[in-house]
């Protein structure tokens, strides 16, 4: 499936997402989230919300949970009422506590990793989580040693979908952006690789705000990350 995309060869260079891609983080981040509402007096979220919410970055999570703890929609969701910047860093503090409890790997994850770097193919990290957690689950979950470069949603002016995270760590590579794959699960991601030039595939079983990814026919749709090499 992988060379079917690259015209029977191999991409120059493959960008992965995290969340909702390579890890599951929901239990972990709806755990940091329902202590934050339970701290203000409001009812915890759960996973299932937490699902759909998740994607966007940190500030945009949180956002989403105060509307729903206050039983509001998001936009009517105003400072200093409702004090969304600190309710960010107390689910900081709760999530920095608890980044990787029951994080876990997806499927096929490493496997494939491992087998894309005997390819010598270079990869890197673009998610918009905040380095800060990234990185560390990277390291816990050991799989950081596959990726040379790691950007998180605040390491530049823009995030995903926005092009220009792709395009910077491209700089690193004398590639074209037709010859590069960007490998996620969200409508942010599949956006992002169109508007760099790069090809796009996608993983039904992430976090797409309870939309089917496959709406936005991306170039190469799997169930599992092991399809990169279904012939």
């Amino acid at each position: 499936m992988l060379r079917s995309l690259f015209d029977g060869g191999l991409p120059a260079f493959i960008v992965f997402d995290l969340d909702g891609t390579l890890v599951d983080s929901v239990p972990d981040l709806s755990w940091a989230i329902d202590q934050m509402l339970l701290e203000r007096s409001l009812s915890p979220a759960g996973e299932q919300c937490v699902r759909q919410w998740v994607g966007n970055g940190a500030a945009k999570l949180v956002h989403r949970a105060l509307a729903y703890g206050y039983g509001i929609q998001e936009e009517g969701l105003r400072e200093p009422l409702h004090k969304p910047s600190e309710a960010l860093i107390r689910f900081k503090h709760f999530y920095g506590q608890h980044y990787c409890h029951q994080t876990c790997l997806y499927p096929c994850v490493e496997e494939v990793l491992a087998k894309l770097c005997d390819l010598a193919i270079p990869m890197a990290l673009v998610t918009n989580k905040p380095k800060e957690y990234a990185r560390p689950i990277l390291e816990t979950l050991k799989i950081d040693a596959y990726f040379e470069q790691v950007l998180g949603g605040e390491c530049l002016p823009k995030r995903k979908p926005d092009p220009l995270p792709l395009l910077h760590v491209l700089k690193a590579y004398n590639f074209e952006p037709e010859t590069c794959l960007m490998v996620g699960d969200s409508k942010s991601d599949v956006l992002a690789a169109r508007a760099a030039g790069f090809k796009v595939a996608a993983l039904s079983y992430g976090y797409n705000h309870g939309e089917p990814i496959a709406n936005m026919k991306p170039d190469l749709m799997m169930d599992n990350l092991s399809e990169l090499f279904r012939v």
